[in-house]
């Protein structure tokens, strides 16, 4: 009883890619060069990603601001106007009518900044139920609800021009 050697695998070797186009780099010729080597290379991967996410590319995006989910998330919340942006200047106005040395001018400023803040958590109450509402219509199997609703109620209070990634609805359109 011969054995017959196996004739091969029955199929062709695949073709590999090549790895680089172009000449590999020297080695460092320290630990000082390879340290500044691998923070130069830090810092243009940061610079990709900082640009990628200004552009709005999904390629770059930040983990928290990755998925369908985020981006439903984003579009809801782009294609309104809030209140939740007048926080900010809202409170300077207490701080700045406590220069004008008038108690009335600080008591009409703090009624101005409360009544602010009472439109403003009512309008993030308004959209965390809007968006809990298209989560659960568009993406039944969504389960963490409440970051995709934090996520929501912190981008209702920046400025639009700040916002990143940058919205891609314009105001009124509908999502």
């Amino acid at each position: 009883m011969t054995e017959t050697p196996a004739q091969g695998k029955g199929r062709p070797t695949p073709k590999r890619p090549k790895r680089g186009t172009g000449p590999v780099a020297p080695p460092p010729a320290n630990r000082r060069e390879a340290a500044k080597r691998m923070r130069e290379q830090a810092a243009d991967q940061r610079k990709k990603i900082k640009t990628g996410t200004k552009t709005g590319d999904t390629r770059y995006l930040m983990p928290r601001d990755a998925g369908p989910v985020r981006q439903l998330v984003r579009d809801l919340v782009d294609s309104r106007r809030h209140i939740g942006v007048l926080l900010l200047p809202a409170a300077l106005l207490p701080v700045l009518a406590q220069l004008a040395h008038n108690a009335q001018v600080l008591a009409l400023a703090t009624t101005l900044w409360l009544a602010t803040l009472l439109a403003a958590i009512s309008d993030f109450v308004i959209t965390t139920f809007v968006v809990r509402g298209r989560i659960k219509a568009d993406h039944p199997d969504e389960t963490k609800m409440r970051g995709h609703l934090l996520y929501a109620v912190v981008r209702t209070a920046q400025f639009r021009r700040f916002r990143l990634p940058p919205p891609r609805v314009v105001v009124g359109e509908k999502v």
